[in-house]
């Protein structure tokens, strides 16, 4: 079986950090959103990983190769990005007609992968929801898919598409992106994996559904800083920090300085970090960065960032008002 793991977003809505990291290797709890990901596939039989790079390729290939050096992995760039399905295709010289397993690199997502591989039919993950008319949902008919939805309407259903994608023939995957590219046929202008998939189910493709159990976006600031809240509440994390107070859970990095301060709850504190006299809660704090006297409450400071507030003397007099805005 083969993996390919999707990793070529530009992250523009977590911009300004994705002008110098990829998205995929934001950090959330302590770890790349990417790490999470690919501790999934480790335990499976994969006989490769192919990773569709673009931005900032050369920093995700470092990552892997560092990090999962059991992983036998391997390369592709998207030179322009011209959507998931594009982005999958580029990767067909290197897949036969042999199981496919299809994950997203930006997405924190909790299955049991290994009850889906080696299955028969196809297997795409979903996701309940209670408002699906934001995404690409599942309309189904005695157990298997029958139609892909893009932002209904009305919705037929409440599962929406969130992968990952799981298909005993990537053959077959591949022939369907590439009569929809001959075809010219794209969906807002890119090629589109969900466009492929619903060719196969026309062309009689058995598919069906797993639901994942957990599945946590990574697109935006606030989704990654609710995916850091959720990630520390699994794992915990009550580190003991001399002279200052922690109210778990919270992560600290061993080499991470923190004096005088209250950190917590649902902080992520990087290496080589420095916290002096601050109130630090609900956020993430990217290596190296140095944070001094200030409150920070649902944010993100960069890798070697420098934030620094300032301490206040004050003489108030009686029914007076200060308000620091």
């Amino acid at each position: 079986m083969k993996a390919i793991i999707p990793v070529a977003g530009e992250g523009r809505r977590l911009r300004p950090h994705t002008h110098t990291t990829p998205k995929v290797l934001i950090e959330v709890a302590g770890k790349p959103i990417l790490g999470y990901i690919l501790d999934t596939l480790v335990p499976l039989d994969i006989e490769e990983a192919i990773f569709i790079v673009g931005h900032m390729g050369d920093k995700v290939r470092d990552f892997v190769l560092s990090h999962y050096s059991t992983i036998h992995a391997s390369f592709v760039h998207q030179d322009v990005p011209r959507g998931l399905g594009h982005a999958i295709y580029l990767a067909r010289e290197r897949v036969a007609d042999e199981p496919l397993l299809i994950v997203l690199g930006d997405t924190v997502f909790e299955a049991d992968l290994a009850k889906v591989v080696g299955q028969r039919c196809a297997k795409i993950g979903v996701w309940e929801v209670e408002d699906p008319r934001r995404f690409g949902v599942v309309e189904m008919e005695d157990g298997r898919v029958t139609r892909l939805v893009e932002k209904p309407a009305e919705p037929p259903s409440n599962l929406i598409i969130v992968g990952p994608y799981y298909l005993p023939s990537g053959a077959r995957l591949f022939q369907a992106l590439e009569a929809n590219i001959a075809a010219g046929r794209t969906t807002k202008g890119e090629i589109q994996l969900t466009d492929a998939l619903q060719l196969m189910i026309e062309q009689g493709e058995r598919m069906e559904v797993f639901e994942i159990d957990g599945w946590y976006d990574c697109g935006q600031l606030e989704t990654v800083l609710t995916t850091n809240r959720y990630l520390l509440d699994k794992l915990g994390g009550n580190p003991e920090v001399e002279g200052s107070i922690i109210h778990p859970p919270v992560f600290i990095d061993p080499s991470a300085v923190v004096e005088s301060s209250i950190v917590g709850p649902y902080v992520s504190i990087a290496e080589q970090v420095t916290i002096k006299e601050s109130v630090i809660r609900d956020s993430i704090v990217n290596g190296g960065a140095y944070v001094e006297n200030v409150l920070i409450h649902r944010s993100l400071v960069g890798d070697n960032a420098v934030v620094r507030g300032a301490l206040k003397k004050l003489n108030v007099g009686d029914s007076s008002e200060i308000d620091f805005k």
